[in-house]
């Protein structure tokens, strides 16, 4: 019976249906196998609420309609041109400011398809005006937009504390140093790529100190708002939904005193974070409902015992969940993969002895390539839409990044304190 279900499931996502009703409908196809008509209803008349119910659910939307309000404030023009001007001037400077912009923006949003757009129509025209090549330019802008599903606040990162039930404020805290590794890797394979090949990104203009300093000032409103999100959740002053709420009020003040927001900016930014919001909360509940019928099938302790009786090394499992991950984020939606994996993966990987923070922010990481690597790709298409740079050549320019973030990965394996620690310090 459980492959019944699960079969329906692939034809519907194969045709295309949206993640959320291909969820929906093959659990309660699944459901109506194993106990009829009766077990699906008495199913669909609680799913709604208990899923819903849960506080923490309000930082997703939060966190959204944050994102929105610091969009409209165009914020992220100034974080690139804050750190054009203090490291422009060296070889591969501008790749290096689109991922610190890349970071920065990540720490503000949450949403790595609106950094990518951000960042595609901000910094690769700046990058080609000062000839850089257009395969590395686009290369850098494409790996740099998936820093906003590590960096806190993620959304990717709290729909999985979510699914595993764990503390929501600790598993962001967790991504913070995994992310300003990631960044770091970013800049380094930039001034590989550089040294190897010369020509792909002359040096810039050289900046004042006072105009240096005066960058500063413009970015320090983003700044406060960092430390206020992420401080007030590692401090324990705030939970990670009040944090959010904080954030969201905060990047409405910012708009504000920027005099970008007007009433129609206003209004639309509510209208896609409620869209948005909405989107996820569907998938969450139709997510529950096949997590039903994998529950009742008991297909996810079968595996356990499986894994469990295997003779082999625990580093070999890990290696082929972690390769499972890389292939479905070539093909599928990175909220889809989690809400169709976790619940199998994750006992596990904790039967394993695995941490299941660690595993978060690995899965989180796999899920970046996911968005870089052919077919799907999706923030290979983004970047080419905003940019007209072909697809082929982004793909092809993000390649060495891909490589480079598969290492992260095998560092994070051998040393998972870099993941584990900071979260163990949270009040």
């Amino acid at each position: 019976m459980m492959f019944f279900g699960t079969l329906v499931l692939l034809i519907m996502l194969v045709f295309g249906m949206p993640v959320a009703f291909a969820l929906g409908i093959a659990g309660m196809v699944g459901l109506f196998t194993i106990g009829g008509l009766s077990m699906v209803e008495g199913i669909l008349r609680t799913v709604a609420l208990s899923t819903t119910s849960s506080y923490e659910l309000l930082t997703i939307p939060m966190f959204i309609l944050m994102a929105e309000f610091i969009i409209v404030s165009r914020i992220a023009d100034e974080l690139f041109d804050c750190a054009k001007t203090w490291i422009g001037r060296t070889p591969a400077g501008l790749a290096i400011s689109t991922a610190l912009a890349g970071a920065g923006f990540g720490a503000i949003s949450g949403s790595s398809t609106a950094s990518a757009a951000t960042l595609s129509a901000t910094t690769i025209p700046a990058m080609l005006r000062n000839d850089y090549n257009p395969r590395f330019a686009s290369g850098v802008v494409a790996i740099s937009g998936p820093l906003a599903m590590l960096i806190p606040p993620s959304i990717a990162l709290i729909l999985y504390g979510l699914i595993a039930d764990i503390s929501i404020g600790k598993l962001l805290i967790a991504g913070i140093i995994p992310g300003l590794l990631v960044t770091c890797v970013i800049i380094l394979t930039s001034l590989l790529l550089v040294m190897i090949f010369p020509h792909f990104a002359p040096a810039g203009r050289a900046y004042s100190m006072a105009e240096k300093f005066r960058s500063l000032t413009i970015i320090g409103p983003m700044v406060i708002l960092i430390t206020l999100v992420t401080g007030c959740i590692y401090l324990g002053i705030a939970t990670p939904t009040e944090s959010a709420s904080l954030g969201a009020f905060g990047a409405m003040c910012i708009a504000l005193a920027r005099k970008r927001l007007s009433f129609q900016s206003f209004y639309t930014a509510l209208r896609k974070a409620a869209a948005t919001s909405c989107m996820i909360v569907m998938i969450i509940i139709c997510a529950h409902i096949f997590s039903y019928y994998f529950t009742l099938t008991g297909v996810t302790q079968d595996l356990v015992a499986l894994v469990a009786s295997l003779d082999v090394e625990t580093w070999v499992i890990l290696l082929l969940i972690i390769l499972l991950y890389l292939v479905l984020g070539c093909f599928m939606d990175q909220i889809a993969i989690l809400f169709l994996t976790v619940p199998i993966t994750l006992p596990i990987i904790l039967a394993l002895g695995y941490d299941p923070f660690w595993f978060g922010v690995v899965v989180i990481i796999t899920a970046e390539i996911g968005l870089v690597t052919p077919p799907i790709g999706l923030n290979v298409f983004v970047v080419s839409a905003y940019s007209n740079v072909k697809v082929k050549d982004i793909f092809i320019g993000v390649s060495p990044h891909v490589v480079a973030h598969l290492l992260v990965i095998a560092l994070l394996a051998i040393f998972p304190a870099i993941v584990t620690w900071l979260p163990e310090t949270v009040r």
